[in-house]
């Protein structure tokens, strides 16, 4: 069975080894990035306007993971036509917002490479992912940028599949040949844990960054025709990829280090190179990579030190633990909160290298930012940009365009080294 997804982590969790910035704790994040007042409707008008013409790209949602533990994978059980609240996509969501090309995520935990079930449970995942897109006529497999612009031009939603994490490669060139002819267009180098050529940014560090072995798959990765994907990676690991890589490299669901100090996100001096490599930084609207929550973090520190001294058992901790939990939840942070990163990314990799990979998961209502819960928002987080004074030529960019670019170029780079370069036939290590 698949081990279940895991939300991610607390910044409490993840503080040891991490260098935060100085002067102390910050203020909440849902005190510094409030949320707008109501959209003007014009605004709105003019954000759906914008996203259809785009067309608005994701990079990232894992409809079919969550579809797996729904329903074991029978499509019979689930009518993705109709809302349902408790699954990170369906139908009339994606049609509201305006959803042009959705990259669906093939995930599956990093515990199964411990299992030496990494590549068979994939394999499940991309079976449903797969029948999905064939199932629904709204919906269309897409292998290239001009793909989603023909699909999208007809009316529907381009359907791309990503690999988030390379414990499923399980070490071997051949495999990441053959996931990209069942449709894989990205590959994220690792998930939570590390990999046996590649350290990831929630682990301890092993390699520090990419072995060789690991420069050799990330050329083979250019050189079959898909994205090197740096979410989920060590900064080590990000800056040898923009090192090693020929290609546009593209994080498909990360923030900003300097506004929210959590592993997961990206720091100023990759985003710089980044920029230097034609990539794409796909912008996330979870909350813990979003929003600032160190001062709640330290507020529920001393609320636990507190509560320990009054009560006799740790079973009366964990309770009135979580009765203060209730009484104050973490920031939920804002549209606001999304539009913070974003102008961020712009001011230092340029307008050029900023997308949109909101990671919905599962119902949204706790892990993802408020007012960004579901795919039917993101003409709320486009207004909100366009209240700034983002110009329509540069929201274009932001939704899709910045993808199509950065994709025909991975697509030319890969062209090229097919004529040039012979599959790379070596088989990696495996940790026994």
């Amino acid at each position: 069975m698949v081990a279940p997804m895991p939300r991610p982590l607390s910044l409490a969790a993840l503080a040891l080894g991490l260098t935060l910035a100085a002067g102390g704790l910050a203020a909440p994040a849902a005190d510094a990035g409030t949320t707008p007042a109501a959209l003007d409707p014009k605004l709105l008008a003019r954000a759906r306007s914008i996203l259809e013409r785009a067309p608005l790209i994701d990079t990232h949602n894992d409809l079919p993971y969550a579809l797996l533990e729904k329903t074991g994978g029978d499509l019979t059980k689930v009518d993705l036509g109709r809302r349902q609240l408790e699954l990170p996509a369906d139908l009339p969501r994606l049609r509201e917002g305006r959803v042009g090309a959705q990259y669906w995520s093939i995930y599956v935990g990093s515990d199964t490479q411990r299992t030496r079930t990494a590549l068979h449970e994939a394999l499940r995942v991309f079976d449903l992912a797969l029948r999905v897109i064939e199932s629904r006529p709204e919906l269309e497999l897409a292998r290239t940028a001009d793909d989603i612009e023909r699909i999208t031009r007809a009316g529907r939603i381009a359907s791309l599949l990503g690999v988030e994490g390379g414990h499923m490669v399980e070490s071997s060139p051949a495999v990441v040949r053959i996931l990209h002819r069942l449709g894989a267009r990205y590959l994220t180098l690792t998930h939570w844990k590390n990999v046996e050529w590649a350290d990831a940014a929630t682990d301890v560090p092993h390699h520090d960054g990419l072995s060789k072995f690991g420069e050799l798959l990330v050329r083979e990765v250019n050189r079959t025709g898909m994205f090197v994907d740096i979410a989920h990676v060590s900064p080590d690991v990000m800056r040898d990829v923009l090192r090693v890589s020929r290609a546009p490299v593209i994080s498909s669901h990360s923030d900003a280090f300097a506004l929210v100090p959590h592993p997961r996100n990206i720091p100023d001096d990759v985003l710089q190179l980044l920029a230097k490599n034609g990539g794409v930084v796909h912008v996330s609207f979870i909350r813990e990579f979003a929003v600032d929550g160190r001062a709640w973090e330290a507020q529920k520190r001393q609320a636990h030190r507190s509560i320990r001294q009054k009560v006799a058992t740790d079973a009366e901790v964990a309770k009135e633990l979580l009765t203060w939990e209730k009484a104050h939840p973490p920031p939920g942070g804002s549209v606001a909160s999304v539009a913070d990163v974003i102008d961020h990314i712009r001011d230092v990799a340029g307008v050029d290298h900023v997308g949109i990979g909101a990671d919905f998961f599962d119902d949204g209502r706790t892990s993802l930012v408020s007012g960004l819960e579901d795919p039917s928002t993101y003409p709320a987080l486009f207004a909100e940009l366009l209240r700034r004074g983002w110009s329509e030529e540069d929201l274009l960019k932001l939704a899709g365009r910045n993808h199509l670019r950065a994709m025909r170029e991975m697509e030319r780079v890969a062209a090229e080294l097919q004529r040039t370069t012979a599959p790379y036939m070596v088989e990696g290590p495996r940790d026994p």
